[in-house]
Order: structure tokens, then sequence, then C-alpha cells
């Protein structure tokens, strides 16, 4: 167990740099102010008719980097710093999430296989370890006992579910942030500088999800050690 304790500081030591880096950056690139002199809210609303989608609204949403895709209201939620503003940073978060909106308009495959997956993994993730926790004791408690073993594997079934969604939102979030510098070039929207910011901050933003499936295939491994050596333990 204490093992588990090193490898969750270990990781959340590791986004936790991963987060500050990303919010250096975005402070950063939030004062490399666009030629085009256009918001964060303008530049979400032209990509989105560049790409004919008339059905999804953009809108401003409480808080600082909330900003999010709704497929199920088709609402580009783009937080206070981002709806107003009118800098490198702005743009990249702006176009990123409509970039979820393209993915989801052109029913990305990906997009679609994490959406199915969103009601399991609100019960999974909540439930999982304490699934295979309680496993665990039953079988300390009742060597040999079936119905331990079978309940921490249920909730390895369950972090499976939430390790899969992890990985799956990567091509996602790549694929968005691709899609939203594809359409900054096309369209000539961003000076050279402004285009180098914009892609430095998608960069760090990818980061952040790259280091939380990490955590979420390390997570998984290490329980199903636990699991798996207790079972061959308990077998001899």
């Amino acid at each position: 167990m204490f093992g588990y304790y090193i490898l969750l500081g270990g990781i959340a030591l590791v986004s936790m740099l991963v987060s500050q880096r990303l919010q250096s950056k975005f402070d950063f690139y939030s004062r490399v102010q666009l030629r085009n002199g256009m918001s964060g809210a303008e530049i979400a609303q032209k990509m989105l008719d560049d790409h004919g989608i008339r059905d999804v609204r953009v809108i401003s949403t409480p808080g600082r980097l909330t900003d999010h895709y709704n497929p199920v209201d088709k609402t580009v939620n783009l937080s206070e710093a981002v709806y107003n503003q009118r800098n490198a940073a702005a743009a990249a978060v702006a176009a990123h999430e409509v970039g979820h909106a393209v993915q989801h308009a052109q029913a990305y495959q990906w997009l679609t296989m994490r959406s199915k997956l969103v009601p399991m993994v609100n019960v999974s993730s909540s439930l999982s370890q304490w699934l295979i926790m309680g496993g665990l004791i039953l079988g300390i408690a009742a060597k040999g006992l079936s119905l331990g073993y079978i309940v921490a594997i249920i909730g390895l079934a369950l972090m499976a579910v939430a390790t899969v969604f992890s990985l799956i939102t990567l091509p996602v979030e790549y694929d968005a942030s691709n899609r939203a510098l594809a359409w900054f070039k096309n369209k000539n929207m961003l000076g050279q500088q402004e285009y180098a910011g914009a892609e430095d901050a998608l960069k760090w933003a990818a980061r952040t999800y790259l280091v939380a499936a990490i955590g979420a295939v390390a997570s998984m491994l290490y329980w199903a050690m636990q699991v798996f050596g207790r079972r061959g333990n308990d077998e001899e």
C-alpha cells in the first residue's frame, strides 16, 4: 500500500508541474495580442462558420481554464478570460474547443467512443478503488475466499473502463488541437509569433492529458498486481 502512495505522489507531482507550466504559458501568451483584434468568442464563431456548423452556440462560462465543448446541448463554453480577450492564448483555447465541435459534426470516431463511455466512467471512477480494496480486505480476512477475489475483479474492470477513457481522450485532444492549428494556418488567422504561441500553449495543454493517462495506466497496473498477486498467494 505504501508503494501506491508513492506512485500517487509521483504522478501528482508531475501533474502539478505540468499544470503550473501550462498556467505560465497561458499567462505569457495572454500578453501576445492578436493583429486581427478578434476576441476568443469571435475566433470560435468564425471557425464554426468556416466549417459550416450552424447549430453550435458560443457562450461564456465562469472560472479560469474551464473551457469545454458540450456535445449534449452543442455549446462551446469559453471561460471569461478566453471569451473576451484578444490574444494568442485565448485564440488557441477557443479554436481548440471548436475543434471538438468539428469532431462532433463529422462524427469523429474517438470522440464518439469517449462520449459513450462517459456514463460508465461517472460510476466507475467513484467505485472502482473501493471495490478493489474491499475485495482485498475480504480475501485477507478469509484466506481463499472467492467472493473477495470476485469483488476485486469487478473493481479492476471498472477501473479499466476509466483507464480506457483516459487513453481515448488523448487522440481526441490532440486531434482537436491539430484541427485548430490547421485552421489558423489555412485561413492565415494568426501572425507568425501568434501562431507559435498558440501552438506552444496547446502542446502544454495536451501534456496534462498525457500525464493523466499515464497515471491511470500506472494505477491500474498497480492494483492488478495487488489483486492477482494476492490471489496467487492464497492459492499456494
